[in-house]
């Protein structure tokens, strides 16, 4: 019997607002314990709590980012069982009134067909402390860093419409991509800024009803959720196939063996309302205002690159895929840079170039000007592929342009077409032979000329040109 998977998402996002979620202790990293807290973050007797509104704000345009739908009146409860790192014993969330519901996220499924993975809601809640366990003579000790506990987190819930890992990857990375160009968050798994769990469950092929699902967590890498996506999938047919029944439960997943593994049962705790956060209230008028600080979203700007910039649908996807390399490609498109040209060099150059120097392209290790001023020099063959190799080499944290770096360097092509005509009718006559074979139709003689020349001219004459200035001077 054909088998499906029917999987949801709940990913959560640590938003880059610059305080805590309840108090003013700072929302930072760093490697030294227990230095950003309070009363309010370890929950001292009388401590009072205090929503931030920074935070409120990037929640709400990260649900508007996916198209949800903000509530007039959302609200926080208490996640009611014991929480080792939170010191108060529960964690405050919003489980009956969340921010948002509705969204969407459309992905290219693995068919190559559009799939759009539904929202079901967007809530806000609180982070938890950093467990630390070490051992001490012969006893195991467990340490709390409560730096990282109160800070803001937005928990994105998908509808169950998720069939397989490849899915599951497409729609993370989308999902990131979109948070990333409002802003809000850096959404990265691998820092622990975003972090997800998977319920899976199987059924028979076309069928309606839900089975027992499996929860997945301690996936550190939108790679790993795939893989553990696509091995839960298989144990849990395994195991119907052989008779045996899928039971509700929490598993982690084994980077280093590629499986899961049982960690504890699944439970749910009451949730009750919170007395001491108020109620929020979002009214029309400031939805409004937040949605008209949303950026053109990637979607629609790979749409405007195709169309605007006469990009193909992959170099689109490519340039739009992040909001730092979008900005940077069309500064340098709009300096008069061919734009198909400056996304091809953009990604088979410059990317793997910063790539090997451990940069990134919004960090100003080579800017857009400097970009277009290379471009330039390639596109008009001032420079040749090989010194536009070199400059870009001596480009990075220069300050320098690229027009400097040829003058320096000596790089200018010689593309006179007097200059080369000359270099040409000495380098032939000095070589009547190769003359001789060429115009018999010997092509290698029309390379070995080219190369005297170009050994001349100290490597500075066009070849492109000589090229065609042999053909017309080989002529009968």
């Amino acid at each position: 019997m054909p088998y499906e998977a029917v999987i949801g998402l709940e990913i959560h996002v640590q938003l880059n607002s610059p305080t805590k979620l309840f108090c003013d202790c700072a929302n930072a990293f760093t490697e030294k314990a227990n230095v950003h807290i309070c009363p309010t973050c370890i929950w001292l007797p009388g401590a009072v709590v205090q929503l931030s509104g920074d935070a409120l704000e990037k929640a709400a345009l990260t649900c508007l980012a996916f198209g949800c739908d903000i509530s007039e009146r959302s609200a926080f409860d208490q996640k009611v069982y014991y929480y080792p790192d939170l010191p108060k014993g529960y964690q405050l969330s919003q489980h009956h009134r969340p921010l948002a519901t509705g969204g969407w996220v459309d992905i290219a499924a693995e068919d190559g067909s559009e799939r759009r993975i539904r929202i079901h809601h967007i809530h806000m809640e609180e982070d938890v402390a950093r467990l630390v366990h070490e051992t001490e003579g012969r006893r195991r000790i467990g340490l709390v860093d409560f730096n990282r506990a109160g800070a803001p987190l937005v928990e994105i819930v998908t509808e169950p419409d998720i069939r397989n890992g490849h899915d599951a990857m497409a729609f993370l990375r989308a999902l990131r991509t979109r948070i990333r160009y409002a802003k809000t968050a850096e959404c990265s798994m691998e820092s622990g800024t975003m972090r997800c769990d998977a319920n899976i469950s199987i059924r028979p092929a076309g069928s309606d009803r839900f089975f027992s699902k499996v929860e997945v967590k301690n996936m550190n890498s939108v790679r790993a959720v795939g893989n553990a996506v696509t091995y839960e999938i298989s144990r849990q047919q395994k195991l119907i196939e052989s008779g045996e029944a899928v039971v509700t439960h929490t598993r982690l997943w084994d980077p280093d063996k590629n499986v899961t593994t049982p960690m504890r049962d699944k439970f749910e705790g009451p949730c009750i309302p919170d007395p001491a956060v108020a109620e929020i209230l979002m009214d029309e008028k400031r939805i409004e205002a937040l949605r008209k600080q949303l950026p053109e979203m990637p979607s629609a700007k790979k749409e405007r690159f195709v169309r605007d910039y006469g990009l193909g649908g992959e170099e689109a996807s490519l340039m739009s895929a992040e909001r730092d390399v979008a900005d940077y490609f069309e500064t340098v498109a709009e300096k008069g840079v061919n734009a198909r040209f400056a996304a091809q060099w953009i990604s088979g150059r410059l990317f793997p170039f910063l790539k090997e120097k451990n940069r990134e392209i919004g960090e100003g290790a080579i800017t857009a000007d400097q970009a277009a001023g290379l471009l330039g020099l390639l596109e008009n063959e001032s420079v040749n592929a090989k010194q536009g190799r070199e400059i870009l080499a001596l480009l990075i944290d220069s300050g320098k342009s690229a027009s400097d770096i040829a003058d320096e360097k000596g790089y200018r092509q010689i593309t006179s077409r007097d200059e080369l005509s000359a270099l040409l009718d000495a380098v032939m006559a000095e070589n009547p032979d190769a003359v001789a074979n060429l115009r018999a139709g010997k092509k290698q003689a029309s390379g070995f000329i080219i190369g005297q020349a170009m050994q001349q001219s100290g490597g500075k004459a066009n070849p492109k040109m000589l090229s065609e200035l042999l053909a017309e001077k080989s002529k009968p």
